[in-house]
């Protein structure tokens, strides 16, 4: 487990590495997390050293695609900093950006909080804690310049690969009634048309919501209302480059946008 220092010595590392833009090959040895745990302790870190709020949380690597796309074997948790959040139809810089991929996701937010306790969270219960819901786009990034290598507990610590985040307007469909799972959101990058699908998010986006609140009762971190929490990729990460538009239609639950330049 690492110590005190070495959490914020790690911390400040990855810290500068994203305001900079830049990249490198790994922590050191001394400051390198070796489980999740100590992955998610400096990721914590991350969020003292913030410039702006805690916005919510993003899962990463929540279908195959994504768990292929950095090399892990199940979904991670990440924060979401207000200074990184993209108004709908805004713009992005690519600057320092080296993955360059574009994810359209479901949304969430909350209505009311919950709380650490020893019980896991049902579907139906977390549910019936959220309060809107959204479409949103991910665009993710690592501090490493192989995140592909850099390892399950490195890239907790790095923040799960958060990068930006483009919130959409809430949808003003009766979204509990309709099947997420069978959703399927039509993304435009480039001219180019795909089509996303609910099931790709951990079979059910619900289902991740519910993923990510567990994530937080195990690390006895409440998920608060307010908060917003995305889903992950409906559609294998897309690529990006400057002067695109990112375009995400998700039908009677809305769209969302951003420009990159």
């Amino acid at each position: 487990m690492l110590d005190k220092d070495q959490i914020v010595a790690a911390s400040r590392v990855l810290v500068q590495h994203w305001r900079d833009g830049s990249k490198f090959d790994a922590l050191e040895a001394q400051l390198r997390p070796r489980s999740r745990a100590d992955g998610y302790v400096v990721q914590a870190a991350l969020e003292n050293q913030s410039l702006g709020n805690l916005f919510g949380w993003k899962i990463a690597a929540t279908s195959e695609a994504g768990q292929k796309h950095i090399n892990v074997s199940g979904p991670l948790a990440g924060r979401i900093m207000s200074d990184t959040v993209i108004a709908d139809g805004g713009t992005a810089s690519m600057k320092g950006n080296a993955m360059r991929v574009g994810e359209p996701e479901f949304c969430f937010r909350m209505g009311r909080n919950l709380a650490p306790r020893s019980s896991p969270f049902g579907v139906d219960e977390v549910l019936a804690a959220v309060d809107t819901l959204h479409p949103a786009i991910e665009i993710p990034d690592s501090r490493f310049t192989d995140f592909t290598s850099a390892g399950e507990a490195q890239l907790i610590a790095d923040n799960a690969c958060a990068h930006l985040f483009v919130l959409g307007p809430a949808t003003t469909a009766n979204w509990r009634a309709i099947d997420l799972i069978e959703e399927r959101p039509v993304i435009t990058v480039r001219g180019e048309r795909y089509i996303g699908h609910g099931k790709n998010v951990l079979g059910d986006p619900l289902m991740a919501l519910t993923w990510l609140a567990n994530e937080l009762r195990e690390l006895g971190i409440t998920l608060r209302a307010g908060q917003v929490v995305t889903t992950g990729t409906c559609h294998p990460p897309l690529p990006i480059q400057a002067g695109d538009l990112f375009a995400a239609d998700f039908g009677a639950l809305g769209k969302v946008s951003v420009r990159f330049v």
